[in-house]
């Protein structure tokens, strides 16, 4: 890059106070763990108010690098590449939030934001603790400063800077372009907003998720904190509170993903086991188990290193996450993940750093920490929750070996394929484990802590045991065929959350302050049953009648094909009309008429209609959305897998624009009016016929063209290349009107381009949809409604517990 060019229009000055206030953060953030250390060692307080002013210069800065690049990002500056590759000028303003988080940086950075609100928190809520704690928040927050540094030391890179100009990143430094003075003004735009991420969803998950992510960290502190000051035992009380915010928020993000992919997404679910979904779910697991455990200790004083791995164990795993979704290693297995961006060493250093930090002070204050008890009775309360622990935890492992095969294969440089059938794979293992924990929390609370009276108990349960057995059956009428372990999860869920009602209402005598987990494991027996029912008893309704394949990509018992006015189709109770498309903005919604039959007047009633929406996004490609129709049993989803794009420029005479398929021999696609299967290359072309030499080249692509009618017919395109130069000889088939041109081979993949032109007399308005019914969803999402509220009751309830007496 020649320096002594003088570029017009850049503001650097954005830039160079955003580089001052990252450095500010990190080095303020490494002060202040420093700081903190001496505080604990010395005891003196004057280490501790410099602490606190270096972290607030910390807190400033990460505010002030949130504000720069928000600036930035409103007044489109596409000088600076963050900006350029995660904003555009189109964008709805409403999404302006989601382009800082889009981005491994801005992520990174709302990480930060979120650790630095819940360390004001500790910091003037946890006494003597403050300086243990904040050694460790602070070394975290030194960790998350780096990431965003963007310098090269001894050729490796540390971090990527949100402030690097466009003309300087990787892709764009070599280009002519960046070469000339006044390269903005020939800048007409960013890249965008990915249209998938285009959602109110991603305005509010990301951020809930991350504070999930970032409140793990204090369990951890404090753990490390009660190793580092040699109070054991202590830390717990302290811990619970925010130990139970965490388990909260984490599975509140988690959710709020579910109800984003289900939705806004196409795949038909709200959740696929996708590995980035995996590996937010481990650390909430491990965290609901540590959150148990340190409970038993609360209660009976057993447990203490049970507690203290699963602390610490939640906090690592979240450090794997990140490394999981940000390494580029699960590119291959996961769209969610994002690509490889050289930060690599940087998260495995950040691993391995904080795991072999926790496992120093573990075994050196081993002998304090392993305290031998007396064995937990059948009969007791602390004995089937640190077996519902020890189950979550198997359940765990399992979720982590599969989601890590990618890491595993390039650790060992093995060749293990992923389960080819993802869901299958994981239902076959999670299943048991939800069955067995609905049982648990079923019975759990029926046990006093130490020893129950077994008669008591039994009686106690019988009535829920019961009514579980009695719905199950009346329900098996109406679930007919079901496989074994599904009725045994559909009773083992309903028999959790009636026992919980139970004993919230007969036992706690309906007192809400004090029934914070009756509730919230009611939500979670309410989500599993929901999750059972909508998933295993979801039914495609959409279904092609009419006498054509649509190809292996729309297989017809899944989608149907319906021209705009002319069709009224059934599909499964329903009547659907396709009544035409509208643009709004970047979206184009297709307007679908869902009818009943009235069977005493044999007229057709209108019920709903529904918009899927197609967005359209010429950079990125266009992105479909779906479309649900919300009644109290079940949900009614609806989404295109096919629609007629708009004519582009290149009509001409009587034919519309040409269209490119890039497509392999095998391969099929959809014509307005037929369908086209590429059979294979004739390699033995006529070379005389086409007045061409030996040393030319000739091949021909065959293609059958089958009509609705079933006839019919062959087309042979070429691709010529003569003297040089690259020709293409059409082929016409005139009683379809449709012509096709070979332009392109790639020998290295075998793919072809085949460019299609079609008689504008020919064209019609169609879509192809699936829709799909989920009964029950809603059992789904009351049960995250129930979770969440009582996991709130818990966490207040803790927190006046633990200020009505004084923490040791």
């Amino acid at each position: 890059m020649d320096t002594t060019i003088q570029y017009i229009g850049e503001e650097l000055f954005w830039g160079k106070l955003g580089n001052m206030l990252i450095i500010l953060a990190f080095t303020s953030a490494l002060f202040s763990s420093f700081s903190y250390i001496f505080a604990l060692r010395t005891g003196e307080d004057s280490w501790r108010k410099i602490a606190r002013k270096s972290f607030l210069v910390h807190t400033i800065s990460i505010i002030g690098i949130f504000g720069v690049i928000m600036s930035l990002i409103v007044r489109h500056r596409f000088e600076y590449f963050f900006i350029w590759e995660h904003s555009n000028k189109v964008m709805p303003m409403r999404y302006i939030l989601s382009c800082m988080w889009e981005g491994q940086e801005g992520s990174f950075l709302l990480w930060m934001f979120w650790n630095t609100v819940l360390s004001w928190v500790v910091i003037y809520k946890s006494r003597e603790w403050e300086s243990g704690v904040m050694i460790n928040v602070s070394l975290v927050q030194s960790f998350l400063g780096s990431m965003l540094l963007g310098v090269v030391i001894f050729n490796h890179k540390i971090g990527n800077n949100p402030f690097i100009l466009l003309r300087e990143a990787p892709d764009f430094a070599n280009l002519p372009f960046v070469q000339m003075p006044d390269y903005l003004s020939k800048l007409a735009d960013g890249r965008g907003l990915n249209p998938l991420l285009q959602n109110y969803w991603m305005t509010i998950h990301p951020p809930t998720l991350f504070l999930g992510f970032a409140s793990t960290v204090v369990p951890f502190a404090f753990a490390m904190a009660g190793l580092m000051r040699k109070k054991y035992t202590e830390w717990i009380e302290v811990a619970l509170p925010y130990t139970f915010f965490s388990v909260m928020i984490l599975g509140t993000g988690i959710l709020m993903g579910a109800a984003w992919a289900y939705e806004a997404l196409s795949f038909g679910g709200f959740w696929a086991w996708d590995p980035v979904e995996n590996a937010s779910l481990v650390p909430w697991m491990t965290l609901v188990g540590a959150a148990h455990v340190m409970l038993i200790y609360k209660a009976r004083k057993h447990s203490l290193l049970s507690a203290y791995l699963l602390s610490i164990a939640t906090f690592i795993l979240v450090l794997y996450s990140t490394f999981l979704t940000r390494s580029g290693i699960l590119g291959d297995t996961s769209v969610h993940a994002f690509t490889d961006l050289g930060m690599t060493g940087h998260l495995v250093f950040y691993i391995l750093f904080f795991l072999a930090l926790a496992a120093w002070f573990l075994v050196k204050n081993r002998k304090s920490i392993i305290i031998q008890h007396e064995d937990e009775k059948l009969s007791s309360r602390e004995f089937w929750m640190f077996i519902g622990s020890l189950v979550l935890l198997i359940g765990c492992i399992q979720i982590t070996i599969t989601t890590s095969i990618p890491v595993i294969n390039k650790l060992f440089g093995l060749k293990m394929a992923p389960p080819v059938d993802a869901i299958d794979h994981y239902n076959r293992w999670q299943v048991p484990v939800a069955i067995i924990i609905c049982l648990l929390i079923g019975i759990g609370q029926f046990f006093k802590y130490k020893q129950s009276d077994s008669i008591t108990v039994r009686k106690r349960l019988l009535i829920p045991f019961s009514l579980s057995i009695l719905v199950t059956v009346g329900c098996a009428f109406i679930l007919k065929v079901y496989p074994p372990q599904y009725y045994a999860l559909f009773f083992a869920s309903v028999f959790a959350f009636i026992a919980n009602m139970d004993y919230m209402f007969r036992i706690l005598k309906g007192k809400i302050s004090f029934s914070g987990a009756s509730i919230a494991h009611a939500g979670i027996a309410l989500i599993l049953l929901g999750a059972l029912i909508s998933n295993s008893k979801k039914q495609v309704i959409s279904q092609n009648m009419k006498m054509v394949d649509l190809g292996k990509d729309f297989p017809n018992n899944e989608n149907i094909m319906v021209e705009q006015r002319t069709d009224t189709l059934p599909m499964g109770e329903y009547w659907v009309v396709y009544k035409g498309k509208e643009l709004v903005g970047v979206n184009t919604l297709y307007t679908i008429e869902y009818y009943n039959l009235n069977r005493s007047t044999g007229i057709k009633e209108k019920q709903f209609e529904l918009k899927p929406i197609i967005q359209i996004n010429a950079r990125m490609g266009n992105v479909a959305e779906p479309a649900t129709k919300h009644f109290l049993s079940k949900d009614i989803y609806t989404h295109l897998t096919y629609y007629v794009p708009e004519d582009k420029e290149g009509a001409s005479g009587d034919w519309q624009a040409p269209k490119t398929h890039t497509v392999s021999v095998g391969d099929t696609f959809m014509l307005s009016n037929s369908m086209v299967i590429v059979q294979g290359l004739n390699k033995n072309i006529d070379k005389n016929a086409l007045q061409l030499t030996d040393a030319d080249i000739a091949v021909g692509a065959q293609l059958l063209i089958e009509d609705i009618n079933k006839n019919t017919y062959n087309a042979e395109p070429l691709f010529i290349i003569h003297d040089m130069q690259v020709y293409s000889k059409e082929a016409l088939v005139d009683t379809l009107g449709v012509k096709f041109s070979f332009g392109k081979i790639d020998p290295a993949t075998g793919k072809l381009d085949l460019a299609v032109a079609e008689k504008k007399a020919n064209k019609k308005e169609f879509i192809i949809m699936k829709a799909i019914i989920f009964p029950g969803i809603n059992i789904l999402w009351m049960g995250c409604i129930l979770m969440i509220l009582g996991s709130f009751i818990a966490i207040r309830q803790r927190i006046k517990s633990a200020t009505t007496k004084p923490v040791s």
